[in-house]
């Protein structure tokens, strides 16, 4: 199954249009707080918005409504390469086939439980596995992972939802993934634009516009409800790609009922033998603008904010909507177990920016106000796809969301945490519990507060 449902000039003809009015970024704005999805027509009048006052309009906008749905929650977590065995020839990857600077390597089932164990002995519980597109990483080599990571614990610590960035799958390989309990599948577009696509996938299967476009459909075919977007922005016209996100949100509303749990928006970044034009890269100020923008268009969806960009970039963007970021990253082959600080370009698919533990992430989070989470209890109890639409839509995730972040939060203060970074987060933990304004909650968040200090693990409502 594959067709395509992205026109070209219908985008482009979108965004050909004035600077909008104050009063018009107004309506959109309010729309958007009042928990509805943004059309294309609404988003690209945000997209075309230049004067200061405006974007600044939409920047409080975007805060306005992620305190509304998510609250001061960030969720964390890492991301680990399984394999970088490729053969597309994607122009912007440092994993193409071509390369041959590359240094190969496809993690055993030894070497994964020990980077797992690595990620679990700094408080990780949540993980993105991720696979180059090979004959070797079919559905069957993939699950087999997949069980690898849920059996892996060290100490306290274990991997609580396992996602997957991996190519698209058939509708019989997805069915095999969901049985070994995966999160989220999340296949990244790229860009949206035809010609672009084709200039930077030369070939390999990946060179299938179609293909991929419809890789998500076949997920939610085979019961996989929980799907991500992305695209990968200095490709082309950064605002067409914010549509071209729209537009694939859109379609998976209209034909499942449900649309990407994440989207994420990658910058391009420096790749070994890279072999892009750089016509199209986005400075900070276009990239806060198209976070913010996102953030409005689709009230509903998890924003995820990579460590492909510097920490000083990540503190403003994450203010404009980010409701996930990862933390304590390492993309080199093997990268959890080494100590060297220095990334090696040979061994990594691009160069990231932030490479700081995830402990110093969290203590900067909590020296914002923010309250770092670990929670995955929506995808066990079966709040997911249109089961978490009916919640998150309305915003009464936010119920959910602060408790279950708080245990988790507090199961890190109690096992990995710095004594500083324990006495804020402990600060922090009262600071939020006396936002708690539903006594029955309270008191059994208080409950399972005593619990976590007896020593249980995993409690979450």
């Amino acid at each position: 199954m594959s067709y395509d449902f992205i026109e070209d000039a219908k985008l482009e003809r979108i965004l050909d249009m004035v600077e909008p009015t104050a009063e018009e970024i107004e309506r959109i704005i309010n729309k958007s707080l009042n928990k509805k999805r943004l059309n294309l027509e609404e988003t690209a009048i945000l997209l075309q918005a230049k004067k200061p006052a405006l974007v600044e309009k939409i920047f409080a906008g975007a805060k306005e409504l992620k305190d509304k749905v998510y609250g001061d929650r960030i969720v964390l977590f890492a991301p680990l390469y399984v394999g970088n065995k490729c053969i597309n020839n994607c122009k912007y990857c440092g994993f193409k086939a071509s390369n041959d600077e590359v240094d190969r390597c496809t993690l055993t089932h030894q070497d994964l439980a020990q980077q797992i164990k690595a990620l679990e002995s700094r408080g990780q519980k949540r993980s993105i596995l991720v696979y180059g597109e090979h004959p070797d990483y079919d559905a069957d080599f993939i699950a087999d992972t997949v069980k690898t990571v849920y059996q892996t614990k060290q100490d306290k610590g274990e991997i609580r939802r396992v996602n997957i960035n991996a190519a698209p799958l058939e509708v019989a390989g997805y069915k095999k993934l969901k049985e070994v309990g995966i999160g989220t599948y999340q296949i990244f577009q790229e860009t949206y634009h035809h010609d672009t696509y084709q200039q930077v996938h030369p070939s390999g299967p990946k060179s299938d516009f179609k293909w991929r476009l419809t890789g998500l459909d076949r997920a939610m075919e085979a019961g996989i409800d929980d799907v991500g977007i992305g695209a990968l922005f200095g490709l082309y016209d950064w605002k067409y790609e914010v549509l071209g996100l729209l537009e694939h949100t859109i379609h998976l509303e209209e034909k499942y009922g449900v649309g990407p749990h994440t989207i994420s928006f990658p910058r391009l970044k420096e790749a070994t033998n890279m072999d892009i034009d750089e016509e199209y890269l986005v400075d900070d100020d276009e990239f806060k603008k198209l976070v913010a923008i996102l953030r409005l268009a689709v009230p509903y969806t998890g924003l995820i904010l990579t460590a492909r960009e510097e920490a000083e970039i990540r503190r403003e963007v994450i203010e404009l909507g980010v409701s996930q970021i990862d933390a304590g990253t390492r993309i080199e082959m093997n990268g959890y177990t080494e100590k060297d600080e220095e990334q090696d370009l040979n061994r990594e698919q691009f160069k990231i920016g932030d490479t700081r533990s995830l402990e110093e992430v969290i203590h900067e989070q909590v020296g914002n106000g923010k309250l770092p989470s670990f929670c995955t209890a929506c995808y066990r109890l079966g709040r997911t796809g249109e089961h978490f639409m009916e919640f998150a839509i309305p915003g009464f995730i936010k119920r959910y969301c602060t408790p279950n972040a708080i245990l988790t939060f507090k199961e890190y203060l109690e096992d990995y945490a710095t004594e500083e970074t324990r006495k804020d987060g402990e600060e922090l933990i009262a600071n939020k519990m006396a936002e708690v304004n539903n006594q029955e909650i309270k008191e059994e968040l208080e409950g399972k507060l005593r619990r976590v200090e007896d020593g249980e693990r995993d409690l979450y409502f």
